[in-house]
């Protein structure tokens, strides 16, 4: 007996642009993506949000990439970086991520940026953005 995974209810029509239909109706698509849930999403973002450090920040992102095939890359933006606003955060192109979701996990890493600081000046270091402060 084989058990498949639970996979994300489809938006209502209309509401969303995750091509969700198409990826399942490919042969061989890659559907690692559809297994972030709601409950899943709600769990990451909440994990995003609680971040303990730059380190802990990189292990997420690179399961994230190998668990969904979501690849997230946080830079600092090219103007000066007096927020967390100036810090860019974007997800790769991949069918199936539900819009909401586009905009849930950045915004998720923003306000864990805000709550220790100290990591998003660690990433900016790491870009020798602070080299010679």
């Amino acid at each position: 007996m084989t058990t498949s995974l639970p996979i994300r209810q489809p938006c209502p029509p209309g509401a969303c642009i995750c091509e969700r239909e198409p990826l399942l109706e490919t042969p061989g698509a890659d559907l690692r993506i559809l297994s972030l849930t709601r409950l899943e999403e709600k769990r990451l973002v909440e994990r995003l949000e609680n971040l303990q450090s730059l380190s802990d920040l990189e292990r997420l992102q690179r399961r994230m990439y190998e668990q969904l095939g979501l690849r997230v890359e946080i830079v600092p933006g090219f103007n000066e970086v007096r927020t967390m606003r100036g810090i860019n955060i974007t997800l790769g192109e991949l069918p199936g991520l539900c819009r909401k979701t586009r905009q849930s996990i950045p915004a998720a890493i923003r306000r864990g940026l805000e709550k220790r600081p100290e990591i998003a000046y660690e990433l900016l270091n790491a870009n020798d953005l602070l080299r010679d402060a």
